[in-house]
């Protein structure tokens, strides 16, 4: 661990909240974790009405889902170190406030240019919330129940994708889609309300700074966790984003049944968010190995045993019960590779994960168009593979 200037200390992280209290802290970040997380993925069932409106291309539709990661990736490290010195609490009370202010003016957009402006102040926000909010399990409650906290806080993850999405589609098919973005304004609010009284005041502990980024940079623990969320996450994201392609051209299942594998398939995911938080805390490692090396049998498997419902279905179940793991080992891994700078591990998590995701969308959409998506899911394994090899080659090195 490189040694951090000792002036960037502030506050040692206070005492525990009493269980009730620190617990009802715990779920009001993740129910801000979960607005983040709809508000950014909402425009999926959204892009064909909200494209027709403005009379612009599903290609340039698109740009609603592309454009927040990269600004997340660039804002987690900007956007935590300016702010480096204020309340953490405070932080994720504005960056809500923010995030309503986004789905708000959305809602209310004359032109396209307007809605894309709004998808620049998700971007921030999934920066600094993320930044922020991912590491704050172990000052809120008891370090006994950090893992499981952090398991709670995660777990909007897939809460978002199960939840949120076919809610706001919902809304969106029967109201319009402004009404989508206004009701999930109106939710942001309610979060803010929640964090402004339920989370207690948080100064930080050390003030992330560029420098202190570029130390953790230097670590072999936190490379490695790079590297290794940098290869999951491309292998989830360039497959799961065209998962409807290969159900619909290579199983040849209808909308309605896609919809309930999917729905299937985030649930799973809630599942293996809970499992991976109770076995992550001893061994982050052992759940991101085995959540890759499924994730790889699933995607591999697919265009073979895919070609039927149940075959399609079952495999799914298990790809979403590893990716579930996959945000709470990485999360954890990285806390581990840097103890006493947590949030800016987070910062690098945060940054790392959200450029993935946007990347993996991009190059399995070239891939997508120049092959089928039986190929995208055999790439998408593979490169999970290489995780559990290189977790592997990692484990002979040390041993």
């Amino acid at each position: 661990m490189p040694a951090l200037n000792p002036a960037s200390v502030h506050d040692r992280p206070s005492s525990p909240q009493p269980s009730r209290a620190g617990w009802a802290a715990v779920v009001s970040v993740t129910l801000g974790i979960f607005a983040v997380v709809t508000t950014e993925i909402l425009p999926i069932g959204l892009l064909t009405s909200i494209g027709a409106d403005f009379t612009v291309s599903d290609g340039m539709a698109g740009l609603m889902m592309t454009m927040p990661g990269f600004l997340a990736a660039v804002a987690a490290p900007l956007v935590t170190t300016a702010t480096a010195r204020f309340d953490r609490r405070l932080m994720l009370c504005a960056f809500t406030l923010l995030l309503a202010l986004s789905n708000f003016l959305a809602a209310a957009a004359p032109g396209y240019g307007l809605v894309l402006v709004s998808r620049v102040m998700v971007g921030i926000t999934i920066g600094g919330f993320w930044s922020i909010g991912a590491g704050l399990a172990e000052r809120l409650v008891p370090p006994e129940s950090a893992g499981r906290a952090t398991a709670v806080i995660f777990s909007a993850v897939p809460l978002g994708s199960v939840l949120g999405v076919p809610t706001g589609t919902l809304i969106g098919d029967l109201a319009g889609w402004r009404t989508a973005f206004t009701v999930m304004g109106v939710l942001t609010a309610g979060v803010l309300v929640m964090l402004l009284r339920l989370v207690p005041p948080l100064p930080p502990v050390r003030a992330t700074r560029l420098s202190v980024l570029g130390g953790l940079l230097r670590t072999t623990g936190i490379r490695l966790a790079l590297l290794l969320t940098f290869l999951v996450v491309l292998a989830h994201f360039g497959a799961y984003t065209y998962v409807t392609p290969f159900l619909a051209r290579v199983t040849h299942a209808g909308g309605g049944t896609i919809t309930a594998f999917l729905l299937l398939y985030g649930t799973a995911g809630v599942l293996g968010n809970w499992l991976g938080g109770a076995w992550v805390v001893r061994r982050p490692r052992t759940v991101l190995g085995l959540a890759a090396g499924l994730i790889a049998a699933a995607t591999l498997l697919l265009p073979a045993l895919g070609r039927w419902e149940a075959g399609a279905v079952t495999l799914l179940l298990v790809w979403g019960i590893a990716y579930g793991a996959v945000p709470v080992a990485s999360q954890t891994w990285f806390s581990r590779a840097a103890p006493d700078a947590p949030e800016a591990a987070s910062v690098l998590f945060t940054a790392s994960f959200q450029a993935t995701i946007s990347t993996g969308a991009l190059l399995g959409g070239v891939v997508l168009d120049r092959t089928s998506p039986s190929a995208v899911m055999v790439l998408g394994g593979c490169v999970a593979l290489l995780v559990v090899l290189a977790l592997g080659a990692a484990r002979a090195t040390q041993g």
